[in-house]
């Protein structure tokens, strides 16, 4: 089993910035995807960005490009996401997921393929 926790979230102002990080325990893996993705109420989960945790290669969802950076920590086990220039629209609860090497690359969006989860942590970007 994966563990993993996310902090960071809380209430920010459009043009803001928050971090959010990803602290994974439990089962040691050195390799597979972490990715994040959000939900904002009466929506569904969308992806925001993922990292090859072995590789460091990234992939971002468009609306996020350039405002949001993912990277990653193998050594603390922890993965971050740097968002810059907020918007309302970023508003959701965003969590941390888990998903194995052996999963298709062109399936990397969809949220099904992730094996693990955080609880989540909630941003909110007033206007």
């Amino acid at each position: 089993q994966v563990q993993l926790v996310e902090s960071g979230g809380g209430l920010v102002q459009a043009g803001g910035s928050l971090r959010l990080s990803c602290a994974a325990s439990g089962r040691t893996f050195s390799s597979g995807f972490m990715g994040w993705f959000r939900q904002a109420p009466r929506k569904e989960r969308e992806f925001v960005a993922s990292i090859n945790w072995s590789g460091g290669g990234t992939l971002y969802r468009d609306s996020v490009k350039g405002r949001f950076t993912i990277s990653r920590n193998g050594v603390k086990k922890m993965m971050d996401l740097q968002m810059n220039t907020l918007t309302p629209e970023d508003t959701a609860l965003y969590c941390c997921a888990y998903r194995p090497p052996s999963r298709p690359m062109a399936t990397m969006r969809d949220f099904t393929t992730y094996d693990y989860w955080g609880q989540g942590t909630q941003v909110t970007v007033s206007s």
